[in-house]
């Protein structure tokens, strides 16, 4: 009887092994339901492989020690663990590896990576990355990169950069970059930039650089920097700075150090230093500033040192306000009305 038995057991291991073989995997599964180590293409449970060649999809637990071979191929739904690297086309659920992973495809719930996580594709949900974290995609969720983030489209939710976070798209959310925060869209939200923030059109929300904040659009809400704030469009809110605030259009209140200067204003506007209005601007509304110089048509009260306005229809209060009306040059103290 022991002989049979060990016959029996000889000609199943046999068998396993020249099936493993013939697969490249030990399968230990029934009905793709067990466990398989080696490249076994589809199944649920738990999948051991060194590197994957041709994963199609992995329900369960999917173990690896390097990168698939290019391209990657395959879903995992569950966990994909990297000791130390692992990557899929696509991944729902948990992509962890001790050094870092990624994905052709999406990742989908969680991804931590010791030193990086990326995809080709969009990431949704919670990214960790000790260095950092890159996203051809969209990135959705909540992400910490110890030295940055970078998305080539938008990024919307929470985000913490060591060094930055930059996105290729529209950048929406909660935003810290201990040197930089940048979009080539759209930045709307909570922006927080060391150095600074910049958007590629509009920002709307609040915004603090700790040298400046410029958007290539409107900047709408609160903004502070600690140089400038500027903006190449319409800034509208409350905008300070310890040097300046520039934009073609001001609206609102404007604090700047150094000074201030728009081409067409609706604002109030102070600064001990110098205030400008560009050539055939208007200025509707109040300012405070050592000097006070508008060239085109002012509507409303300067108050300052020196006044000039090109056509003035309001009031100018300093030692001296000159304006210009129809060629009409008139200089004189204290107060003008015209």
């Amino acid at each position: 009887m022991r002989i049979l038995r060990t016959l029996r057991f000889a000609a199943t291991a046999s068998a396993l092994l020249t099936s493993s073989a013939t697969a490249q995997a030990l399968d230990l599964t029934i009905h793709n339901y067990g466990i398989a180590i080696g490249d076994k293409a589809q199944m649920t449970g738990l999948r051991i492989n060194y590197r994957d060649r041709d994963l199609r999809q992995i329900n369960g637990v999917n173990v690896t020690f390097w990168s698939p071979y290019e391209p990657p191929t395959g879903v995992v739904n569950g966990l994909a663990l990297g000791i130390p690297v692992t990557g899929a086309q696509t991944v729902n659920g948990a992509l962890i590896g001790v050094l870092g992973g990624g994905t052709s495809g999406s990742i989908n719930g969680l991804g931590v990576g010791g030193l990086g996580i990326g995809t080709g594709g969009d990431a949704n949900g919670v990214m960790l990355g000790l260095v950092g974290i890159g996203v051809g995609g969209h990135l959705n969720g909540i992400s910490v990169g110890g030295v940055g983030i970078g998305s080539g489209a938008s990024i919307r939710g929470i985000q913490f950069g060591g060094v930055g976070i930059g996105s290729g798209g529209d950048l929406t959310g909660i935003s810290v970059g201990l040197v930089g925060v940048g979009a080539a869209g759209k930045v709307s939200g909570v922006a927080i930039g060391g150095i600074g923030i910049g958007g590629g059109s509009d920002f709307e929300g609040i915004g603090i650089g700790g040298i400046g904040i410029g958007a290539g659009g409107n900047m709408t809400g609160l903004m502070i920097g600690g140089v400038g704030v500027g903006s190449g469009g319409r800034i509208k809110g409350l905008s300070v700075a310890l040097g300046g605030v520039g934009a073609v259009q001001l609206e609102g209140v404007a604090v700047g150090g150094l000074g201030a200067g728009a081409k067409y204003a609706h604002a109030i506007v102070l600064t001990p230093g110098y205030f400008k209005i560009d050539d055939n601007g208007r200025f509707d509304g109040g300012t405070i500033a050592t000097i006070n110089n508008v060239r085109g048509a002012q509507y409303g009260l300067t108050i300052g040192l020196f006044n000039y306005a090109r056509e003035l229809h309001g009031a100018q209060i300093g030692l001296i306000n000159v304006s210009e009306n129809d060629g009409n040059r008139r200089v004189i103290p204290f107060l003008s009305i015209r």
